[in-house]
């Protein structure tokens, strides 16, 4: 830095976008930067600090763990904060670690070491009372965390009840859930097929899980856990080591993850880090580094918190990814199925960890423009996760001049079409669902079995009939015929026969899937249920005004946005037009009508109920004119509790709200005859 004004100028934008990272990281679980860039940003505010501590400030990013998540669940305070923990990318800056701890406290050299694998998930922490897990909660920002003990009972990992003796009257569990690579991918197919926005990575898949308002739709995801600390709180404990409490809580009936090992001194850690570096990438969940800490807890407590922030006494080693370096030819977008516009770069190709690289994602125009990303840069490029190519950054020192700055369109590429960026939203679109950039997903997506459910309408088959010029858009599905099928390769006359039929079949499906086949924006398939019910009918949807799509419960102003520009779009408009005309059905069975002897009333579930199943209870509610809610306030009129009810019934009794049982429920809804 030239001086201290350009020094306090750094560290105020270096504040302001890791104050973005976090909020996209722990709030939104759509994290903007990859770990290693973000790693980078808070060494480099750290050093400023460090050399200018009059430029520290009181809400840096440095002084603060995560972020506090902006839900509707309660709020927890720590008995005792969850910290954060520094970084080591070299075998030098972990030697640093030891020397600046052994000053402190000279006994660090002959205390011993453990080495954990260090899970990239979900922080919480479980308060045991005499054994029996009493809350859960998420780290928040180390300080204050959300309650989500419901959610937590969800993972079948998670004790309810320790085995064994000796636990001391009330302590608290440390530990990480995670979200194993199958299951990711599970989670994130079942998204791609309902028309939602894909998760980031595992870590914010488990994150977002927790934090979801219905614990049924926690188990949904099959979270896992691991643990690996303990904070005992009453009661005497006799353990010693970092060790020991890995084996204690092994004892109890924690999971802790099995390759931790015990070193006598740092040099041996050092030796074994090639080890563990080859082993993360082996595991069936996202891991990245190696936790090292001090074993004895004596010198844990002797060493103690630095800033209030991370205990001297652990580091996480971390394995720096493999960048390569090359030249971004062009910036180009992909239109995808909902229209928005992904603008990615076309790169010279690279060879990293063994595959050759061509194209890598750049998330958006704000990205671009935060990064200063120009097309000739030369960029350093790393696969995320060891999956997804993304561009870290720009090389300024390697400019020419003749790079170019990159603008998004302000049209469609694809058709022409205005492009549209709603407000508050980082991605534009194009609103034409025929425009040919959406077509090939769009028709796939139509046509799968969550939407219309035309079976043997797959990728192959739909690229097919477009390369034959046969269709364009859905509509054209319906007047397809199998002498005109049976032209076409890899189709004989009972395989042309079929794919007619399972077409003029899918023309009775509801309202419900129509709308979340055609792939409205914001509109996956509860939001598309909750709009055929309310409205019944297609064209009262299409005259519908942006106010009453918004009154529609569980429906919010993004959507109520979304929907109307849509069908304010001509290109839209005419492709209903066809699809009436074909035939399609465009009535909900199941429409919610006005009257119902639940109208205006807002009911919470809670618990497992004797005979309805959640989702059976919702649509009994929903078709007797009621709303379901996603938690309880005052405005809730009564909460249906079953076995296990959670924290909503304690909400409920706490706020006098009505309590009623299954039974109850159903003689309400006019459904006990």
């Amino acid at each position: 830095m030239t001086s201290r004004a350009d020094a306090a100028q750094r560290a105020a934008r270096l504040r302001q976008q890791l104050d973005r990272a976090n909020h996209a990281y722990y709030v939104l679980d759509a994290p903007e930067v990859t770990d290693a860039e973000y790693d980078r940003l808070f060494r480099e505010l750290q050093a400023i600090e460090s050399e200018s501590p009059e430029l520290r400030t009181a809400d840096s990013p440095t002084q603060r763990v995560g972020a506090l998540a902006a839900t509707a669940l309660a709020r927890y305070t720590h008995r005792r904060p969850m910290l954060s923990l520094a970084n080591a990318f070299s075998p030098e800056e972990l030697t640093a670690w030891e020397e600046r701890n052994a000053r402190l406290a000279s006994a660090v050299r002959a205390g011993g070491y453990t080495a954990e694998v260090k899970i990239d998930g979900a922080a919480v922490s479980l308060t045991y009372e005499r054994g029996r897990l009493v809350v859960g909660a998420t780290r928040g920002n180390g300080i204050i965390g959300e309650e989500i003990t419901a959610n937590l009972r969800t993972i079948s990992d998670v004790p309810l009840t320790l085995k064994g003796g000796d636990v001391p009257a009330l302590m608290e569990v440390r530990g990480e859930v995670y979200l194993p690579y199958e299951s990711f991918r599970r989670v994130n197919a079942t998204r791609e097929a309902e028309g939602e926005p894909l998760f980031a990575n595992p870590r914010n898949a488990a994150s977002g899980g927790l934090r979801m308002l219905d614990p049924a739709l926690t188990r949904k995801r099959r979270l896992r856990i691991f643990v690996y600390a303990l904070e005992v709180l009453e009661g005497r404990s006799p353990l010693r080591t970092q060790s020991e409490v890995l084996g204690q809580l092994d004892a109890w009936g924690f999971p802790v993850e099995p390759h931790h090992r015990r070193f006598d001194t740092l040099e041996q850690v050092q030796d074994a880090m090639p080890e563990f570096e080859a082993l993360l990438e082996e595991l069936p969940f996202q891991a990245d580094g190696i936790v090292v800490k001090v074993d004895r807890l004596a010198l844990q407590a002797e060493l103690g918190v630095v800033g209030g922030r991370e205990p001297r006494w652990a580091v996480a080693r971390k394995f720096a990814p493999e960048v390569a370096v090359t030249r971004v030819n062009d910036i180009l977008i992909n239109v995808g199925r909902t229209g928005a516009l992904n603008p990615w770069a076309a790169l010279e190709p690279v060879e990293i960890g063994g595959v050759t690289v061509s194209a890598a994602t750049l998330h958006n125009e704000d990205l671009i423009a935060q990064k200063d990303i120009r097309i000739g840069d030369m960029v350093e490029v790393i696969r995320a996760g060891e999956v997804i190519p993304q561009v870290v950054g720009p090389l300024r020192e390697k400019r020419t001049g003749g790079e170019r700055v990159f603008a998004m369109p302000d049209r469609c590429p694809a058709c022409g079409t205005p492009a549209e960026r709603p407000a508050d939203e980082a991605m534009r679109y194009c609103p034409n669902a025929t425009c040919p950039g959406r077509v090939l997903e769009a028709i796939v997506h139509f046509a799968s079995r969550g939407a219309m459910d035309i079976r043997g309408l797959g990728y192959e088959r739909v690229r097919q009939l477009l390369d034959a010029g046969l269709i364009r858009d859905v509509a054209d599905l319906y007047s397809l015929s199998s002498a005109q099928l049976v032209e076409l390769d890899r189709f004989a006359e009972q395989s042309a026969e079929q794919l007619v039929r399972a077409i003029e079949a899918s023309k009775t499906q509801p309202l419900s899937l129509l709308l979340f086949g055609i792939g409205i924006r914001h509109v996956g398939k509860t939001v598309a249920l909750l709009l055929a019910r309310r409205f019944g009918t297609m064209p009262a949807l299409m005259h519908a005004t942006e106010q009453q799509i918004n009154d529609v419960p569980g429906v919010g102003g993004a959507i109520a946005e979304a929907v109307v520009s849509f069908f304010h779009e001509a290109h839209n408009r005419k492709l209903i037009e066809r699809l009436e005309r074909a035939g399609l059905n465009l009535t909900e069975p199941r429409a919610v009508q006005s009257g119902g002897p639940l109208e205006g009333k807002t009911y919470v579930l809670t618990g497992t109920l004797p005979t309805l199943t959640r989702a059976a209870a919702a649509e009994l509610i929903e078709r007797a004119g009621g709303r379901v809610g996603g938690s309880v306030s005052r405005k809730t009129d009564a909460v249906v509790a079953g076995d296990e009810a959670g924290s909503k019934l304690e909400k409920a009794q706490q706020l006098g709200v009505e309590v009623i049982d299954e039974t109850e429920l159903l003689r309400r809804a006019g459904a006990d005859a």
